[in-house]
């Protein structure tokens, strides 16, 4: 997949990873790009998440992104704000541009100090290219695949890219993830319509229920192809936002299948999504979905735990299609219903039959594998 026009990005392998993969990454616009951005509301957030919110909050234009992945350069004390700072300056002398041009990102293990010398030995080696790829590969830390998605809009193309495998929950965007544009669009126009994206993508999205001190998400448009419709902007953004969300869930660690959740019938939109997410998070249902037990009753306690409003006498469940509750118990060949969640996306449908609010969130099934890894992530 190639970036939109003017947009360049690469990785290198600088020695954060005992793996030997590429952990350095950067991605440059050959011109100013306007930028929207949101961080993680773990209290507990690096300094690239700090350092991110007080470029943003200057709204001056930004030309490139740095991001090393191994190393959370979190709860590393004063040396880690430093560590970050040092880190933009080193990109933007290799680019030659103001370090305030440049957002900064760190993803892996949390309290582990960031090896400047590395950094800074590593940059110079990063050649800059027009395949997404080449830059996605080194922003990857427990995935297992690359997660990419685009859009044409008019005259431009947008492009997303995220990484995020675990240690994925709410609170703002659960990941790293960027999406790019060629198109011109104000920068108060994007960071109006962004918050609402988000809403509806990465926010609906969890893994583990655990929100990383990390996590960001950042949309950035440099003009190269001129202005587009607005309609049909966010229109595209949104198709790009969810088809990441999906991916990062389907991803899941040790996932073996994709979990839908789709609430119609709330009192409100928000409601909806709140009850969505509460079904997607559960462990207990992520389990069952697991072991292809159609347990409806993991359903209905998530839902009831959401703080969505409800009649438990008018609200209806539905698995794969299969109408398992509706006010009442419902009798369903469980062999049957067991056999269709062999499929690698599994869906929830429910209608809480109180108003018109309508939303959906995406999960995982939990299996061993998730222990296993995280069980030796750091060892």
């Amino acid at each position: 997949m190639r970036f939109p026009q003017d947009w360049y990005g690469g990785s290198t392998a600088a020695g954060l990873k005992p793996s030997g993969r590429p952990d350095l990454a950067l991605l440059v616009s050959a011109r100013p790009a306007a930028w929207a951005f949101a961080g993680t509301l773990n209290r507990a957030a690096a300094p690239s998440v700090q350092r991110g919110r007080a470029l943003y909050a200057q709204a001056a234009p930004l030309r490139a992104l740095v991001v090393n992945s191994g190393i959370a350069n979190c709860a590393t004390g004063p040396q880690g704000v430093e560590a970050d700072r040092r880190m933009a300056e080193l990109a933007a002398s290799r680019l030659q541009i103001s370090p305030e041009e440049v957002l900064t990102a760190s993803t892996g293990v949390i309290g582990v100090p960031l090896p400047l010398e590395r950094i800074e030995e590593a940059l110079p080696r990063i050649e800059l290219g027009e395949e997404v790829e080449q830059f996605v590969e080194g922003i990857l830390t427990t995935d297992t695949r690359l997660k990419l998605a685009e859009a044409q809009i008019g005259p431009a193309r947008l492009v997303g890219f995220c990484k995020g495998s675990g240690m994925i929950a709410p609170h703002m965007a659960t990941m790293l993830a960027y999406l790019v544009t060629d198109a011109a669009i104000p920068q108060a126009e994007l960071r109006r319509g962004f918050s609402k994206i988000l809403e509806e993508s990465f926010n609906q999205v969890s893994v583990d229920t655990d929100t990383s001190t990390n996590d960001m998400a950042v949309l950035l448009a440099n003009g190269a192809a001129g202005p587009v419709e607005p309609s049909q902007f966010w229109q595209g953004v949104r198709q790009v936002a969810i088809s990441l969300a999906r991916q990062l869930a389907r991803d899941g660690e040790g996932a073996t299948k994709l979990l839908t959740v789709r609430v119609r019938g709330a009192r409100s939109a928000e409601e909806a999504r709140r009850a969505a997410l509460a079904v997607a998070s559960s462990p207990l249902w992520k389990s069952a979905a697991y072991g292809r037990d159609p347990n409806w009753g993991r359903i209905l306690m998530a839902l009831g735990k959401s703080g969505a409003e409800f009649d438990l006498f008018k609200v209806t469940i539905s698995l794969q299609g299969h109408l398992l509750y509706a006010g009442a118990p419902l009798p369903f060949a469980r062999e049957e219903v067991s056999r269709s969640m062999e499929a690698e996306e599994v869906v929830v449908e429910v209608d809480l039959r109180e108003g018109e609010g309508s939303g959906e969130a995406w999960g995982c099934d939990l299996s061993e594998e998730y222990v296993r890894i995280n069980a030796l992530y750091t060892t």
